[in-house]
């Protein structure tokens, strides 16, 4: 049975639910990879832990001062880095340093935050192509709902010609309480707050510029674009009056906030910002904190994936996916490999 040993940087509630979901599963990875798959440390921003044996669900209640930093996971000996700490796209911190020294060293490497996948892309991108680190992303491109994983595997083979993405919870629940129940902006935003989904600063999410970095990862990450946040037009939500809410009802339309991408000559033109659909278009009818993705492709078509999932649990469940898909590229053989080889 194959060892691999895990570290986890950002320990809040999505690094703390990450932690207690693949301890969980333990049994799962040695049933179905034959993998005996350790937690050897986690730490947040000034603390951590460590065991070179493996963490227990018990001993997370309480981190040592002192044990943090890239330098701290290097000496883990960890084999596999998940990154899940806070994100600021506009420096990459404080994600970047762990990321950089994870692909730098070969290791691969999960990543939750967008910051630094946002900010220095093209740099992370060419370290794990350097090193042989694989680089995956699930949690950082709309989490529970499938983006990267439907371009990288359902559409294989096929060139995508657009995508529009319901990518933000948090604007979708606020426009859908505005158009459905009359309220106001600031009295959606308020019940949003109080419901404890939007932030006590929920600027980045109705400003449109968390929308517009989970469409900058797929669009670089998944379609091998090349586009920094200054190629994209971004407008929020926070202007939508009541007024405009009333003047699409009455045009039985109904307003999203939508991430986009097009294909015209090879290359992709981005942009984020409300669009109106009729009622009886499937995004008409993503409700509450319900994300959604369509894309066009040449060969297969249309496809939608409509979802959401209850957080932080759904954006831990999206990171160990991405383990699993790890554990499979890395030759971690299958309970059926297991048998057939010893027939």
């Amino acid at each position: 049975m194959q060892a691999y040993r895990v570290a986890i940087a950002g320990f809040g509630s999505v690094g703390r639910a990450a932690a207690n979901l693949l301890l969980s599963r333990r049994s799962r990875y040695r049933r179905v990879y034959n993998a005996d798959v350790r937690l050897v440390a986690v730490c947040g921003s000034r603390s951590g832990l460590t065991n070179a044996d493996g963490l227990e669900e018990e001993q997370l209640g309480t981190l040592e001062d002192g044990l943090s930093g890239p330098a701290f996971i290097m000496k883990s000996g960890a084999d596999i880095l998940i990154e899940a700490g806070p994100s600021d796209f506009r420096t990459g911190g404080p994600g970047l340093a762990y990321i950089r020294s994870a692909l730098s060293a070969g290791r691969d490497t999960i990543v939750i935050s967008k910051g630094a996948l946002v900010h220095s892309g093209r740099e992370l991108r060419d370290l794990a192509d350097g090193s042989g680190a694989m680089l995956k992303l699930s949690g950082a491109a709309a989490a529970a709902l499938p983006t990267i994983d439907l371009v990288d595997h359902s559409l294989k083979g096929c060139e995508v010609l657009e995508v529009e993405g319901i990518l933000n919870a948090t604007t979708n629940y606020l426009l859908d309480a505005m158009v459905t129940r009359g309220i106001g902006f600031e009295a959606a935003l308020r019940e949003a707050q109080q419901g404890g989904f939007a932030e006590a600063n929920p600027r980045n999410d109705t400003e449109g510029w968390d929308t517009a970095c989970k469409l900058l990862i797929l669009a670089n990450f998944g379609l091998d674009a090349d586009l920094t946040m200054d190629d994209l037009s971004v407008e929020g939500i926070q202007a939508v009056t009541g007024e405009r809410i009333e003047a699409w009802r009455k045009e039985r339309l109904v307003p999203k906030l939508v991430g986009s991408l097009m294909q015209t000559n090879g290359s992709f033109q981005a942009q984020v910002g409300i669009r109106t659909y009729p009622l009886a278009d499937p995004l008409a009818n993503v409700r509450g904190k319900d994300k959604a993705i369509r894309i066009t492709s040449d060969a297969m078509g249309e496809i939608i994936a409509i979802g959401s999932g209850k957080e932080p649990l759904a954006t831990a469940a999206a990171a160990l996916k991405d383990l699993e898909h790890i554990l499979t590229a890395r030759g971690a053989p299958s309970l059926a490999d297991i048998v057939r080889r010893s027939l």
